[in-house]
């Protein structure tokens, strides 16, 4: 489970802002989690949890977006709605696609206390 190490990789980020900027907790945290990233949303959350006792996302609100997908198809010249990597286009059903959106993993906003 991969996720387990995304969180890790996620609480170190939130760890370095707040020695950075200088605050004690996190109340809430934003995360997209675009769905062509390859990340189990639920397991995201859960493994979040897990880890936050004892951190500065201990009792933090956790939201994870899940932007569509969207790729670019090659034979149609066109952006089209993509719900996993590998499906075929829906309008040409061919496979020339480029994915051109929900692929991101990012840290969207955090709100915080001093």
């Amino acid at each position: 489970m991969h996720e387990a190490s995304l969180a890790g990789g996620i609480l170190k980020l939130v760890e370095d802002a707040a020695r950075r900027e200088g605050f004690r907790r996190v109340t809430a945290l934003r995360v997209e989690a675009g769905a062509l990233a390859g990340v189990e949303v639920r397991a995201l959350r859960f493994a979040l949890e897990a880890i936050a006792p004892g951190t500065v996302l201990q009792a933090c609100d956790i939201a994870i977006d899940e932007p569509e997908g969207r790729a670019w198809c090659l034979p149609c010249a066109a952006t089209v709605p993509l719900a996993r990597r590998g499906d075929p286009c829906p309008l040409c059903s061919g496979h020339q696609l480029q994915p051109t959106g929900g692929t991101e993993l990012r840290v969207v906003d955090l709100m915080v206390e001093d």
